[in-house]
């Protein structure tokens, strides 16, 4: 049952331009010419901070950077104080990265806030509902500088831990430096924490980072779980020696036991239902081209629809290094950077992102899709406080983390109308109850 009546399609034509334009305006704020490049607590990160501060006091919000340098948005419902329903996604990237990744579920949200709006006293704005709306752009969702993802929904969770102010960036300024350089304070950052008490909820629209929607002809889902991951630092140890002076029997290359094992990590998780390996990055030390390589570095990224499945699997390439280093009189360790549960959207937000999606489709037609997100969110920080719905848009081809990623405007329009639909239904749900 759609409930956005009375809003000329026109307007949210108007919002889905806006939301292309501004993501474009935001590929203009990289460290790296001609790429896309913002991280964590840099020049760059402030830039777009103060682009979502006046985006988000443009549709009538009150905006605010919290102790983690996350930029928040807030418009208050008629009762001032009640609970908020959280909007929003992340405005930092990877490497090279491409423009909508994160960015289109922040302005979807603001175009959604612009929709919903209602006069309040005096020339303001306020929510209609028995909750306020709230949009944050997440300040480090990618951990792409310093290596651990999720820092800023991880603050607002309430999840900080002490242990990660030692972290370093390439650079070796650490996240604590870091912090006081951005002109934050350390000690301050569990000032950024929310309670359970002041959400009613977390909505996040994000583009498919892979190609489902696409194969199936489709423009948007329902996300029922988000992956959980785990994130690992191999190092391998062999001996370095001549490259031209040593036979292949006295050879300890730790570079072809890194190679061999990840070639295991392709072959047990291809072999595995929803469970995604990567290996990223490998290094190979001294790393001159006449020397075996006698120490190899290597990342593993795990992914898995269920904790356990993903454990198994972990236990399952254990195996294989002790076998294959064994066999090549190799040793190898692994350091955990990163482990986080999957996250199951909430059954009444599923529901309410469904009804959105329905809304949006033609009289007879299938349902909407229904999703899991093999890639990591915000939300997957913010399940710890609130209930998480997620909504996918389709992203033609599925890359990702790349500059060739891409939503089109007009799934962007049938997303606004959709999250705003969703919103409107919690409403109605939240009142009847």
């Amino acid at each position: 049952m759609a409930l956005l009546t009375g809003v000329a399609p026109d307007r949210i034509a108007a919002a889905a331009r806006r939301v292309m334009a501004r993501c474009e305006e935001l590929a203009r704020v990289s460290a790296t010419p001609g790429e896309i490049e913002r991280v964590y607590l840099s020049t760059e990160h402030a830039r777009v901070n103060r682009l979502a501060a006046e985006w988000m006091r443009e549709v009538g919000m009150k905006s605010r950077q919290d102790a983690a340098g996350n930029q928040l948005g807030r418009l208050e419902a008629a009762e001032r104080g009640a609970p908020a329903l959280m909007i929003g996604s992340h405005l930092d990237t990877v490497p090279d990265a491409g423009r909508f990744d994160g960015i289109v579920g922040v302005l979807i949200g603001l175009e959604v806030v612009r929709l919903l709006r209602q006069p309040g006293p005096g020339d303001t704005w306020i929510s209609p509902f028995p909750f306020a709306l709230e949009v944050v752009a997440f300040s480090d969702e990618e951990g792409t500088r310093f290596g651990k993802a999720l820092l800023g929904s991880s603050a607002v969770a309430g999840t900080w831990e002490k242990e990660w102010w030692a972290l370093a960036d390439k650079d070796g300024t650490t996240l604590r430096q870091a912090f006081l350089e951005f002109g934050l304070d350390p000690a301050r950052v569990g000032e950024a924490s929310r309670r359970p008490e002041e959400l009613v909820g977390y909505l996040e629209a994000h583009i498919e980072q892979g190609p489902e929607l696409d194969r199936r002809g489709e423009s948007l889902a329902v996300v029922s779980s988000i992956a959980s991951a785990r994130r690992f630092q191999l190092v391998v140890e062999g001996e370095a020696r001549h490259a031209g002076g040593t036979p292949y029997d006295m050879r300890r290359d730790a570079l072809l036991g890194a190679s061999e094992a990840a070639l295991a990590v392709e072959r047990i998780c291809a072999s595995e239902h929803h469970i995604i390996g990567t290996v990223g990055q490998l290094e190979a030390f001294p790393g001159a081209v006449n020397i075996v390589p006698g120490e190899a570095r290597f990342s593993l990224d795990l992914r898995g629809e269920f904790d356990g499945q993903r454990d198994q699997v972990w236990n399952a390439i254990s195996r294989d290094l002790d076998t294959i280093m064994g066999r090549r009189h190799l040793r190898w360790t692994a350091r955990e950077i990163h482990n986080a549960p999957a996250v199951m959207c909430a059954p009444l937000l599923q529901d309410v992102v469904r009804e959105g999606i329905v809304s949006t489709l033609a009289p007879g037609s299938d349902a909407p899709a229904t999703i899991f997100s093999r890639a990591g969110h915000d939300g997957m920080s913010i399940g710890a406080i609130t209930d998480v719905g997620m909504l996918f848009l389709r992203n033609p081809d599925g890359i990702s983390h790349h500059p060739d990623e891409l939503v089109s405007g007009g799934d962007v329009a049938l997303g606004i109308r959709a999250l705003a639909e969703s919103v409107l239904q919690l409403s109605a749900d939240r009142t009847a109850s």
